[in-house]
């Protein structure tokens, strides 16, 4: 499929607040249909820590457009970063249109063509994106058949469609193409009424496993990202750092680098950067600056960050309750406690933040690297003191985000860079600087206090969460009495709680809350003497979680035993973005070095219905794949403010040679709504494979990463 994003300089237009009038006229000849996403609750709260913008449109939520040549065109302000959706939206883009899927162009994070929208984050396009835009796509095809009966003068009800052309039902000779159809017109339709949009039955293109249209480009290198993006007289910047965050600039000597050729230096307070049409020049000029830096004396480090946080966490929110939990501790046959530490962890995105920005006149264009190109949009504005109307963000593909490029600060040193040096500017962030200043996965604690009766069923369950918020620390066992309290709402710590930016990171909150809980529930079902897979399936009421669960089991040949049996079998669910998901983990425990290798990992998902079970299975596998670093190695380690793990040869990732053999099973459920898909298997891994190594050797894990030395010391506790 061909893929319609622009990397080329655009001639920019007079308005870039482009209106539908205008847009019609600026984009030629066609069918434009004008939809909204409609009156969705999250629109007005809260999502992900982010609040909407009160710049919404009213009127759309995204164009489409059917060109003079029968090609189809869909304008959405969301991205792609490597999770598919310039694939999976075409396919139900295709479907409801009844074009072939090579038809359909995909045109994404272009502020100036595409409508206002939120962002790329928390599995949302799918879920809430998708259905507005299936029924778009079924009010256009009804459009079309309307026109077609004029043309062929043929009732409605006589007329069929396939591949783009409108033929009579009994003689396909009088036919119509789209093409024909939008030749020399210029209509513009607007939903309305609901759409009925088809069923499953009638899928040709939906639910079937389909190669991303985007993968021979990013396989072969022609696949543009930000740091591609060359221009006419643009320069590179490199920007003096701090040592450590809170670090004051006390005195700056900038002589030296002045005297390097063909060097701007440009400074405004405490923001200096060195300007080179080379960037290894830039780097080499920067170099001999010569700063002075007072540096904090916080005594906050990766070793005491826990007794901080406990320290500054504020009253805790009730987010679920049930019961009385004295009368479940009387029930109580026996009661178990424990507390689960989660250290820091980076995106560690291949791609560095990176943009590039061309200020002309009042008006300025920005490429930029974004999970979030209008927030980039309004941010640039404001920086440059242009109106937003003025600033237009342009995304390419983006080399993964995860959450971290929810954050636009390179965008906005770019912008700076280009308004003080008077030249197109490019911001490439260095391993170094990505590291340094990622808005990391916070830091968290859950304190779980739980007991069951004699008889293997949970009688209360007393559950507190320290800074991961409560994404995910919904319990979906069948509990009688509980309570669940989140001390800080989201991942987004107060003022003084992190020593640096936290932020979202893949399925927020939810790989802690899921490692805490899932881990507990193992232990309660040892202490219980009832395997785990059983003890699971005795305190579920949930249908849908017990058939998930159970078809993880039967695809990996479960047979019960009681933990630790020895065989290093481990099991974990979670619930993430509407998804019901559950594996099972095997692994071995070399007991002298502490080092784990995870062998097998199956994991089933009900994610209702599936777009692209191709995309669906690969989403799968990444989030197994990248589970392991958060569960096995991945750790920030910092002193005062000093970020030490500065790359990739102390923070260490996912490697080859780590994978597992990866099973997993899609349920199908084609008559439930379409759920998200990119996050919920990266949930289970921590607890799945903490409980794998419990069932290998008898050493329970309590902190991630479960690194050797915490194994080794696990050991030597017995």
């Amino acid at each position: 499929m061909k893929e319609n994003l622009k990397f080329e300089p655009p001639e920019l237009t007079a308005d870039l607040r482009i209106s539908r009038r205008e847009f019609v006229k600026t984009t030629g000849s066609g069918i434009f249909l004008f939809f909204t996403i409609g009156e969705l609750p999250f629109l007005q709260q809260e999502v992900e820590g982010r609040r909407a913008s009160p710049g919404l449109p009213s009127d759309f939520n995204a164009f489409l457009k059917i060109g003079e040549g029968g090609r189809v065109s869909c304008y959405t302000g969301k991205i792609e970063m490597g999770q598919g959706p310039i694939t999976s939206l075409a396919q139900e883009l295709a479907d409801e249109l009844d074009v072939s899927l090579d038809a359909v162009d995909m045109v994404m994070g272009d502020t100036d063509l595409c409508p206002w929208d939120m962002g790329t984050f928390g599995s949302m396009t799918t879920r809430l994106f998708g259905p507005a835009l299936r029924t778009a796509g079924a009010q256009a095809r009804q459009v079309l058949l309307e026109l077609a009966s004029e043309n062929l003068k043929i009732p409605v009800s006589n007329l069929t469609i396939e591949n783009g052309v409108v033929f009579d039902k009994t003689s396909s000779q009088h036919r119509v193409s789209y093409g024909q159809l939008t030749q020399g017109k210029k209509i513009e339709r607007h939903l309305t009424q609901p759409a009925v949009t088809k069923k499953p039955s009638e899928f040709k293109v939906m639910g079937k496993p389909t190669l991303r249209s985007d993968a021979r480009a990013k396989v072969t290198g022609s696949a543009k990202y930000a740091g591609d993006i060359q221009l006419p007289g643009m320069v590179f910047a490199k920007l003096l750092r701090p040592p450590a965050h809170g670090a004051k600039l006390l005195d700056v000597d900038l002589s030296e680098a002045k005297k390097v050729q063909g060097v701007q230096i440009i400074q405004q307070g405490d923001f200096i950067a060195a300007l080179h049409k080379y960037p290894d020049v830039a780097e080499i000029a920067l170099s001999k600056i010569k700063a002075k830096f007072d540096k904090p004396q916080s005594g906050i480090n990766d070793s005491t960050i826990f007794d901080h946080l406990l320290k500054v966490a504020p009253e805790g929110r009730i987010v679920a309750q049930g019961g009385n939990l004295q009368e479940g501790e009387r029930a109580a046959a026996a009661i178990v406690g424990e507390t689960y530490f989660d250290g820091y962890k980076s995106h560690a995105p291949i791609e560095p933040h990176t943009a590039v920005v061309k200020i002309e006149g009042n008006k300025a264009t920005v490429w930029a690297s974004t999970q979030t190109p209008f927030g980039a949009k309004d941010e640039v504005a404001k920086e440059l003191g242009f109106p937003p109307e003025n600033v237009r963000v342009i995304t390419p593909f983006v080399g993964g985000g995860f959450g971290g490029k929810s954050r636009n600060l390179q965008v906005v040193e770019a912008a700076r860079c280009a308004k003080l040096s008077g030249k197109p500017v490019q911001v490439a962030w260095s391993r170094r600087e990505e590291f340094f200043f990622d808005s990391f996965r916070p830091a968290a604690i859950v304190k779980i206090r739980s007991g069951m009766t004699s008889g293997g069923k949970i009688a209360f369950w007393d559950y507190h969460v320290y800074f991961a918020g409560e994404r995910g620390s919904q319990l979906f066992y069948d509990v009688p009495h509980h309570s669940t309290v989140a001390h800080n709402s989201s991942w987004v710590g107060d003022p003084g709680s992190h020593p640096f930016a936290t932020g979202p990171w893949r399925a927020p909150g939810n790989n802690t809350n899921t490692f805490a809980r899932e881990c507990h529930i193992d232990t309660m079902a040892a202490k219980s003497g009832i395997d785990p897979v059983g003890f699971r399936l005795r305190n579920l009421t949930d249908a849908k979680m017990k058939r998930v669960l159970q078809a993880a089991a039967d695809k990996f040949g479960w047979k019960p035993a009681k933990a630790p049996s020895g065989r290093g079998y481990g099991v974990a669910c979670g619930i993430d973005a509407g998804t019901y998901v559950a594996a099972i983990a095997e692994v071995d425990v070399d007991r002298i070095t502490g080092q784990v290798k995870t062998k097998r990992v199956v994991c089933a998902q009900d994610m209702g219905l599936v777009i692209n079970p191709e995309g669906a299975t690969i989403q799968m596998e990444g989030c197994i794949t990248m589970g392991l670093g958060y569960s096995l190695r991945e750790d920030i380690r910092f002193k005062d403010g000093e970020i030490l793990d500065v790359n990739f040869d102390t923070y260490e990732i996912p490697r080859f040679s780590w994978l597992p053999k990866i099973e997993t099973v899609i349920l199908d459920s084609k008559d439930d709504p379409s759920q998200g898909g990119g996050e919920p298997a990266i949930v289970v891994m921590g607890a799945v494979v903490g409980n794998a190594v419990y069932d290998a050797v008898g050493a329970r894990l309590h902190q991630m990463p479960m690194s050797p030395e915490r194994i080794k010391e696990a050991l030597n506790r017995g």
